[in-house]
């Protein structure tokens, strides 16, 4: 009887367990798609600022034309040329603002430090998403995980490439 007791204690707690660590796995991978979710706005709204500055006077016409095809190509990019467009779009904007403009009107001030501003939440966010990818891919790591297949059909979450770019 008490062998039976503690038998069923143990099936119990190993019940509890998996349970616990299915829900654990999944509100990380909750915390991977929220990140992720503000990280693309953040990046919409970078785009957005450069398409601004590229139709303003801070940009010559051939910076101009590169800074457009830049951000237009972040804005619409799929998952797989993510991290390539949004890589151009990081190098057209540090080209353009590596030159420089002492000329600069209000607006266009007002511009460049509202892109001052988005840069540093942005790396903020890629580090939030960054941490929460490497969170998730550590509990997916584990034995119980793998043996119970308690990601279910869930893919594994990854970092793209433009997150460890200097912005």
């Amino acid at each position: 009887m008490k062998s039976l007791l503690a038998l069923g204690f143990l099936l119990l707690v190993g019940l509890w367990y998996l349970s616990f660590s299915a829900t654990r796995l999944d509100r990380l991978h909750h915390r991977v798609e929220t990140s992720w979710a503000n990280l693309d706005v953040l990046l919409q709204k970078r785009a957005a600022i450069a398409l601004e500055i590229a139709h303003s006077d801070l940009a010559d016409p051939a910076s101009s034309m590169l800074l457009t095809g830049a951000a237009y190509q972040a804005r619409d990019a799929d998952v797989k040329n993510r991290s390539m467009a949004e890589s151009g779009l990081s190098g057209a904007l540090g080209l353009l603002i590596s030159d420089g403009s002492p000329h600069a009107s209000d607006s266009e001030q007002a511009l460049l430090q509202e892109l001052s501003a988005l840069t540093t939440k942005i790396r903020v966010a890629i580090s939030i998403h960054t941490d929460a990818v490497s969170s998730t891919q550590m509990v997916r790591k584990k034995f119980v995980v793998k043996t119970f297949r308690l990601a279910g059909t869930a893919p594994l979450p990854v970092t793209y490439e433009f997150e460890s770019d200097v912005l």
